[in-house]
């Protein structure tokens, strides 16, 4: 029987001075849930967390930027309509559709976020049986080619927890086709759909491939005897991985 690290006992990556060098943007707005735990992710990752406030004018030196999921402003209107219009999304839209591509990662509530910026196609809408689900999901991956999955194979199953009640990602079909064809699915749901999406999609990518938003939470998954119960329980780490190895990769 493998031994389960103490509670607080952190695993990290490897030190890597030059990973530790990047420094990834977590966002906080009010409503937010699970900023210290990307921020936690970022750190087992290897690199420097930097916490960033909705309403900050500036990304400051951030290599790449974590929007993480909960319930901003209370989901009112809908889930990220209002948080779409704080001073620091205008920041990372122009960054993200900026020549140098910044890399940005929106989880649940963070993925709602992206689609009402347009920085990603498509909505999402209450689940289709309209009840709160929280489980640990299976995904598998479909591309390994953004920012935030080159550490995965494709066809690569991994665990991660999944907790919502408005994500189910709808989109017209013309708009599904054209994801499908762009190879811009980048999960799918595996054994079972928990909310409706359209084509079993968990997450999607902008075409360049630096914005990935996702449903299902992979900073709940970046420790052993933390994580799922099923697989290693750390198969969310390589999205924190993977967007260092690019960093870095892009900085040599």
């Amino acid at each position: 029987m493998t031994e389960l690290p103490l509670i607080g006992e952190a695993i990290a990556v490897a030190a890597n001075p030059r990973l530790a060098g990047a420094k990834i943007g977590v966002v906080t707005f009010p409503g937010t849930l699970d900023d210290r735990d990307a921020v936690r992710a970022v750190r087992l990752a290897g690199a420097t967390p930097v916490a960033l406030w909705h309403a900050d004018t500036t990304l400051g030196d951030v290599d790449a930027v974590v929007i993480p999921g909960g319930f901003s402003y209370g989901d009112y209107l809908r889930a990220g309509a209002i948080s779409r219009f704080a001073p620091l999304m205008s920041r990372i839209i122009d960054a993200a559709n900026s020549d140098a591509r910044l890399p940005v990662l929106g989880i649940c509530n963070g993925f709602q976020i992206l689609t009402e910026s347009h920085l990603l196609p498509g909505s999402m809408i209450k689940n289709d049986h309209l009840k709160f689900m929280c489980r640990d999901q299976v995904l598998r991956v479909e591309n390994n080619t953004t920012a935030w999955t080159r550490d995965y194979a494709v066809g690569q199953e991994i665990t991660v927890p999944l907790k919502n009640q408005d994500g189910q990602y709808i989109a017209d079909e013309k708009t599904l086709d054209a994801l499908e064809a762009e190879g811009r699915v980048v999960f799918r749901y595996v054994g079972w759909n928990p909310n409706g999406s359209r084509r079993d999609i968990a997450g999607i990518s902008n075409a360049a491939g630096n914005v990935v938003g996702l449903m299902p939470h992979p900073e709940h998954a970046v420790e052993a005897g933390f994580g799922p119960e099923n697989g290693s329980g750390t198969e969310g780490l390589g999205f924190f991985t993977s967007v260092l190895n690019k960093i870095v990769g892009d900085n040599k």
